[in-house]
């Protein structure tokens, strides 16, 4: 045995501040499955909501009879539109969506009355007893035919158009191709469904605990529908079950509120994952016609474009949308003369509205399958013909915008170009699983073709056209421990998390806690497009820098220095000479120190009529290769590998970033392959897990992030920029560029269907 002692271990330190991979606060609840939802909540004398929704897609009705529901035993209240007391209508830009349908239902599943019982079978069972006559109308389902058809909505069919005028219009290239492409609907599926709990208060007024993601927005619109001030509603945020689009549809929270306000009791409500696809916005399907011009050298001329958005009944952010879609049409490229035409419109389809990358991923998909079909077209190498092109700092949009903001867009292309490619799979038996479809469903090895794409992507970063773009964040500090109130949602974007690490990084401070978000706080706006990383981080940032200067003044003219000489490390202040040498909580003494900031990024303007302005305060940037296998017999693809290059300003969390990105590339890889909610003549198919496929562990590829750009955005906070949506935006269009690679089939449609990737042999 040895004498000899132990050597000494020194524990690892904690992840401390910006730049670490400090751990989210409910990582322990989450994973051990008791992290609190809004399904879990609870309250004395509950009752249980159902939601009655229209079964046609377009009908007039004719009566509501709720006589039968109301007779039931355990039923407590039934509420139609009748039953509204103020603004019977809602939306996120445009007020044209009714709470409850009264003369006319416009898409499948429109709330037409809800009730309230003491036991969720008795609230199913009334909203089935409540008995509506219909008289069934031929749906408006295309698109295409909605200029023509008869208006759907007292507003018409058109929610905007955005002509956009840039360059010559005479321009024309030696080269010309075109194209038409089609993007199909496709779900943000959270993992969990929605639910709420409404509870009435003493005053009239009513408490919303829901999963919002824009908590003062849904106040204001609940308020409004219910007739009540805004101090009469508080909407508190419950845990967040997932969120890559706008949580918590008003056509869920709105009926419970109105529930509780009608019985005086607590109202719950868990929907079904029916009613969650009936119920909540999807992305937008798009159509879009495109005509390239080039240059014998490959140089683009002019891009021609027409864009169509299905909007479904109602306008919700489509007109964001569509301002995306028309600005970003020509990508992350210099053309020096580009005339794109773009339309929202009305159809009997469900709803459209904000998802991850919205406006952008659609059209991302098109103009890189036309600078594919360029590139083949002149012989080019499909990188090279990109990196002939590619837009940087200084250059011009289309509308007419300068690219202020890093854009290395050249160096992302050539770090995915310059990647190792994966290898190819031996021919073993344990290799089938590396085969389209798997072992079960592969068809033979010599059918397999490998293809290798490329896609550069583009989105704007917070709100766009004039959005007012504000947070408030206070930073409280006593006893050595720090409080941050802010109103900005969780929603697996990190915010809490960054949100410590800043006050971590300015303060010195290792406990920090982020407080549960209501609408007591001042507001902080929706959680998307990065928001919360620039204003709600920035106001955070600012708040926390004020409670330092507190904390330093008064040293600092003790011993006669500014307080820009000391220095706050791990928790101890010193000075640049090291005279002084304390920490902070003996600086503290005992006090509560606290500062409130806003963050308010440079004002932005609204297209004009030509599709001018300067619409967007950032921008970022993405490079994906992709590589696949396709079963050229069966059309079954499996995506092996995607490598990729972003531009991501500066690293905050690299454990954090690198699962944004993961996440936005795994919904990307949904939308090329697998994910598309069915509406034959307006209806719902199989609204469930089961029928709507999403993308599993299996489907999943290598992702490899080659190159992390941090060219910092000095505009930004931290000159940080979002990371999670560009990367969905551009998978997409590199797995469809893999596709026509391994192919030579055009993979105009996403998503692509096996059809579209049999190659006939002898054809």
């Amino acid at each position: 045995m040895s004498n000899e002692a132990p050597a000494a271990t020194t524990a690892e330190p904690l992840p401390h501040g910006i730049g670490s991979s400090l751990a989210p606060e409910d990582v322990r609840t989450k994973t051990e499955g008791t992290f609190p939802y809004a399904a879990d909540l609870w309250a004395e004398g509950l009752l249980w909501a159902a939601v009655l929704r229209s079964p046609h897609p377009h009908a007039a009705i004719l009566s509501i009879d709720t006589s039968a529901a109301r007779g039931m035993p355990g039923v407590r209240a039934v509420v139609t539109h009748e039953d509204v007391p103020g603004t019977p209508a809602h939306g996120r830009r445009t007020a044209d969506r009714p709470v409850f349908a009264s003369e006319v239902v416009r898409h499948h599943g429109e709330p037409i009355a809800a009730v309230a019982a003491d036991h969720p079978d008795t609230a199913r069972m009334a909203a089935a007893a409540v008995v509506v006559e219909y008289e069934v109308r031929e749906p408006v389902t295309d698109p295409e035919q909605a200029f023509e058809a008869e208006p759907l909505h007292p507003d018409g069919n058109l929610i905007r158009h955005i002509p956009l005028s840039h360059g010559d219009p005479e321009a024309a290239g030696e080269t010309v191709v075109e194209g038409l492409y089609r993007i199909g609907r496709q779900d943000p599926a959270p993992i969990g469904a929605e639910a709420g709990l409404a509870v009435p208060r003493p005053d009239g007024g009513v408490e919303l605990y829901i999963a919002s993601t824009d908590p003062h927005g849904d106040r204001d619109t609940a308020a409004a529908c219910f007739g009540l001030t805004e101090d009469q509603v508080k909407v508190v945020v419950t845990g967040v079950p997932g969120a890559t689009s706008d949580r918590e549809d008003p056509g869920f929270h709105l009926p419970l509120g109105l529930l509780a306000l009608r019985t005086g009791c607590p109202v719950k409500l868990t929907a079904t994952r029916e009613e969650s696809f009936l119920g909540h916005v999807h992305r937008h399907p798009t159509l879009l016609r495109y005509r390239h011009h080039a240059d014998a050298d490959g140089r683009l001329v002019k891009v021609e474009a027409q864009i169509l958005l299905d909007a479904g009944a109602y306008a919700d952010t489509s007109s964001d949308a569509l301002a995306a879609a028309v600005a970003f049409a020509c990508g992350p490229y210099v053309v020096p003369h580009a005339f794109i035409e773009g339309w929202a419109v009305r159809t009997n389809n469900p709803p459209s509205g904000h998802m991850r990358g919205e406006g952008a991923m659609q059209v991302c998909a098109a103009y890189e399958a036309q600078m594919d079909k360029l590139a083949r077209k002149l012989g080019l190498d499909p990188v090279e013909l990109r990196l002939r092109n590619v837009l940087a700092t200084g250059d011009t949009l289309p509308t007419g915008q300068t690219v202020t903001c890093p854009a290395p867009v050249a160096e992302l292309l050539a770090a995915v170009q310059d990647a190792d490619l994966p290898t190819l799979p031996k021919d073993a038996p344990e290799d089938q699983w590396l085969l389209p479809g798997g072992p079960e469903g592969a068809g033979e090895p010599g059918a397999v073709r490998r293809g290798v794409g490329y896609a550069l992507g583009m989105v704007h970063m917070l709100g766009a056209e004039g959005t007012d773009e504000v947070s408030t964040a206070t930073v409280r500090v006593r006893d050595g421990v720090a409080t941050v109130i802010c109103a900005a949602v969780e929603t697996g974007q990190g915010f809490t998390t960054l949100a410590r690490q800043i006050v971590q990084e300015t303060l010195g401070i290792d406990e920090v806690h982020v407080a549960p978000v209501d609408t007591d706080q001042p507001p902080a706006g929706p959680g998307c497009r990065g928001r919360h990383t620039w204003v709600s981080g920035g106001a955070v940032e600012r708040a926390a820098k004020m409670v330092r200067t507190q904390l330093l003044q008064p040293l600092a003219h003790k011993f006669g220095m500014s307080t820009e000489l000391l220095e706050i490390t791990d928790g101890k202040i010193t000075s640049y000479d090291g005279v002084l040498s304390t920490t902070v909580t003996e600086a503290m003494d005992g006090k509560e120190l606290w500062a409130t900031a806003q963050c308010r990024p440079h004002p932005t303007e609204p297209l004009d009529g030509h599709g001018q302005g300067d619409a967007f305060v950032g921008l970022a940037f993405c490079a994906i290769r992709a590589v696949v296998d396709v079963d050229i017999e069966l059309g079954s693809v499996r995506v092996v590998e995607l490598a990729v290059a972003q531009d991501v300003g500066r690293v905050l969390n690299p454990a954090r970033l690198r699962a944004r990105i993961e996440a936005g590339i795994t919904q990307g890889v949904g939308a090329a392959l697998t994910e598309n909610l069915r509406t034959p003549r307006g209806l719902l198919r199989h609204p469930d897990l089961t029928g709507y496929t999403l993308p599993t562990a299996l489907d999943t590829p290598d992702i490899r992030l080659v190159r992390l750009v941090e060219e910092r955005d000095v505009v930004a906070p931290f000159g940080a920029k979002s990371v999670s949506a560009v990367p969905a935006v551009t998978a997409p269009a590199a797995i469809a560029s893999a596709v026509r690679a391994a192919t030579g089939r055009p993979a105009n449609r996403l998503p692509i269907r096996p059809q579209a990737a049999v190659v006939v042999q002898g054809g």
